[in-house]
């Protein structure tokens, strides 16, 4: 969202003022097309070009400071599900503005666009464009400004970082948005058509960002070629694809948030903040499969130690295989009440989830070797 866009959401909008944000953008994506040639629309290379124009000047603009001046001690929730909705209705706003561009004769320009073309991008898929790169932008701009509410800021200069906004922003991961249940919030009659938009959003190939605009060009043309329900089909589509998209990034920034604020409670309660990495990587290590979350977890511990108590571990960062019997002779040797590492297992094997059989053994062993008389 632009600085007009973002503008009419800390207001709350009214009606006029959207449709007056939502032209207003519309116009600068017009503007923006017109610098892209038809090989740019057909390879996917016009995404690359929109990422440098949706987000380098954003981001230096929009940090946490941004937010603390206009939610100053609101709830990252309540803030979030509010610029949810509102783009979901900009979506929608934009879907019904565009949609005179979608008929059949548009999809099979699309199709025809290569050397052969014109010099020129056709009018048709230049409006189509108009809709893709909105929604496009919107959705970047969402999910990015979800990250900075939750304080899980995004480093797009890192390639890390930019493909993890990429991968929230346009649910391109197994169609997990279709799957896991978040579909819930939209009609049953839209269901099976919210579905088949998400159906095979895995992106297989080499990250590249031409491949992407190659991806989301090809989704997007599910709202082509209906001419009779076109306005709604397009309409419909934008808000609930738009909503999805930020629930999803909600879900995804906010357990990171979650994850962040256990491994900074445990780095600032611990006594032991270099014993107590061991012990995390202990009842990890113990079921013999890492989930995403404790992953994420043991790398914030590391980092947490690292800032608050100048722990580095070079034993443990260069560990292949875990020996328990090591971590045993390091509880061993320490003296002292080691109730707080007991704490530290009990939360690092709940972090994702139910604690299964082998890290409940682990940490029955570990409270019967910290329990000191």
């Amino acid at each position: 969202m632009t600085e007009t866009l973002n503008g009419a959401i800390d207001a709350g909008g009214d009606d006029e003022a959207d449709r007056e944000a939502v032209e207003h953008e519309r116009a600068k994506m017009r503007e923006f097309i017109k610098g892209l040639s038809p090989d740019d629309i057909k390879s996917g290379g016009w995404f690359s070009k929109l990422m440098a124009h949706a987000m380098s000047s954003y981001t230096e603009k929009v940090d946490w400071s941004y937010f603390q001046q206009r939610y100053e001690g609101v709830p990252p929730d309540a803030v979030v599900d509010q610029r949810i909705k509102m783009a979901a209705r900009y979506a929608a706003l934009e879907g019904g503005l565009s949609a005179g561009a979608y008929t059949a004769a548009v999809a099979a320009t699309i199709g025809s666009l290569g050397g052969a073309s014109p010099a020129t991008v056709p009018a048709a898929v230049a409006t189509m464009m108009v809709d893709v790169t909105f929604i496009s932008q919107l959705q970047l701009r969402l999910a990015y400004d979800i990250s900075v509410l939750y304080r899980v800021p995004l480093d797009l200069s890192d390639p890390e970082d930019m493909w993890k906004l990429i991968r929230v922003a346009f649910t391109i991961k197994s169609g997990e948005v279709a799957q896991k249940g978040v579909v819930k919030v939209v009609p049953a009659m839209m269901r099976p058509l919210i579905k088949r938009f998400y159906s095979k959003a895995v992106l297989s190939a080499g990250r590249s960002l031409p491949f992407v605009g190659k991806f989301l060009l090809q989704r997007n043309v599910i709202k082509i070629g209906i001419p009779v329900v076109g306005v709604p089909l397009a309409v419909v589509l934008n808000r609930y694809t738009t909503l999805l998209a930020g629930r999803h990034a909600q879900a995804v920034f906010r357990n990171e948030a979650r994850v962040i604020e256990i491994a900074g409670r445990l780095s600032e309660r611990s006594r032991h903040p270099q014993l107590m990495l061991w012990v995390a990587w202990l009842v990890i290590a113990a079921n013999q499969k890492i989930a995403d979350d404790e992953a994420l977890l043991m790398r914030h511990l590391v980092r947490l130690v690292r800032e608050r108590h100048q722990v580095v571990d070079e034993r443990l960062a260069h560990l292949v295989d875990l020996d328990p019997d090591e971590v045993w002779s390091r509880l061993d040797a320490e003296p002292g009440d080691l109730s707080d590492l007991v704490e530290v297992a009990d939360r690092v094997a709940a972090v994702d989830g139910a604690v299964n059989a082998r890290e409940k053994a682990v940490i029955s062993d570990l409270r019967d070797r910290c329990r000191r008389v």
